[in-house]
């Protein structure tokens, strides 16, 4: 054994041997500890929802559409929206062009990214209703939407005429 011990003291290292090897184990541990399998894919993206220009008028039995599309910042091909209404003040029904009537806060799932909405009036009075529009991971995009009635000699619009500006929606990311 003293034989063995004798012969590990009389080799000499050189100084290149002993930095590579130095070099060799550090670059073989921070490989193996730097190393995460799991795979990063970012499946939420905040998203805004485009509102052609509307008609702020309506009377009674008239109908207004509104042209939607939304526009998400990133593209997960597994996102699904939907939309939902809630009706403050007036009588009507909101309907998806070439789809069902909407359910006064009933979630719908909407087909594509690029949709229509009919409202029709079924009174004289005022309406406003807010739209949101939220996908499978809780990113929520709202808007209200007023409709005066035709007759009325009061203008919302501030004097733009009967193409209103919609107002400013609400994105909001909390998860539930």
């Amino acid at each position: 054994m003293t034989d063995i011990l004798n012969r590990i003291g009389s080799i000499r290292v050189a100084p290149t041997r002993f930095f590579g090897f130095w070099a060799v184990l550090f670059a073989l541990v921070f490989s193996l500890t730097s190393c995460d399998d799991d795979l990063d894919v970012q499946q939420s993206y905040p998203f805004t929802v485009e509102v052609m220009p509307y008609a702020d008028k309506i009377s009674n039995g008239e109908t207004i559409e509104l042209r939607m599309t939304i526009v998400p910042e990133g593209n997960y091909t597994n996102t699904l929206y939907t939309i939902r209404y809630f009706q403050y003040d007036g009588k009507g029904v909101l309907k998806l062009v070439d789809g069902p009537t909407l359910v006064n806060n009933d979630r719908v799932l909407l087909e594509s990214k690029q949709f229509r909405l009919n409202y029709t009036a079924h009174s004289s009075e005022s309406h406003e209703l807010l739209i949101t529009i939220e996908d499978n991971y809780g990113t929520r995009w709202e808007q209200t939407f007023e409709f005066n009635n035709e007759d009325s000699e009061v203008d919302v619009t501030g004097g733009i005429g009967s193409i209103a500006s919609p107002a400013k929606p609400i994105l909001s990311t909390s998860n539930k």
